[in-house]
């Protein structure tokens, strides 16, 4: 739904701001921080919530998990590609941790529902954790045993190795900052960022 209503915007977009994905290796962090990549629906909505956390660098707006390079955001939406949107959060380990960053990210999706979020549905918005070592795929397996205790529904998120991340088309980076009147900002994302806004002050108070 999320691709076709906003399909003309990207395009409207792409030609001012880099309409062609870019690839991005794994290893542009700084030695004192480190990388998660995480997908949960649309990462408009992952991304506006992962950068309220503190530690937290930089998100990166992306496509992973699939078999296309080089991937456009129309061709992922196609749902041909085997891509899914997720992103790519840089976090300094010393402020949160990644098992931390994967608390949130159970919270900031609903990871029982296969290959939907709300309105969003295809392959493209599943629940996916891409683990870089085989510390990350330990910790994202075992947070995953423990959040099931939370949902009653069956936890789908598929946990596999990540083999690239393309970072995707400008437009999309920083959606939520820089569209919040937007109907899709309003509606969707506006509420988890405010959710996430109330737990960050509880865990001040």
């Amino acid at each position: 739904m999320k691709g076709i209503m906003l399909w003309s915007l990207g395009l409207a977009l792409s030609g001012t701001v880099g309409g062609l994905a870019q690839s991005k290796t794994m290893n542009n962090s700084t030695n004192a921080t480190d990388i998660a990549v995480l997908g949960g629906g649309c990462f408009w909505c992952t991304e506006a919530v992962f950068k309220m956390l503190p530690g937290v660098k930089s998100v990166t707006s992306g496509y992973a998990g699939g078999t296309k390079e080089e991937p456009t955001y129309k061709e992922v939406c196609s749902g041909l590609t085997g891509q899914a949107e997720v992103i790519q959060v840089e976090f300094d380990p010393k402020v949160i941790s990644y098992e931390k960053l994967l608390e949130t990210f159970w919270q900031a999706h609903d990871p029982t529902t296969l290959n939907r979020q709300g309105p969003d549905e295809g392959s493209q918005y599943r629940s996916l954790i891409l683990y870089r070592d085989a510390a990350q795929k330990a910790a994202a397996e075992k947070s995953k045993a423990q959040a099931q205790k939370g949902f009653r529904g069956v936890i789908v998120t598929q946990i596999q190795p990540l083999t690239h991340f393309y970072k995707a088309e400008g437009y999309h980076q920083d959606f939520y900052r820089n569209n919040r009147h937007h109907p899709y900002c309003r509606a969707v994302i506006q509420p988890k960022v405010e959710k996430m806004e109330k737990q960050l002050q509880a865990a001040h108070d």
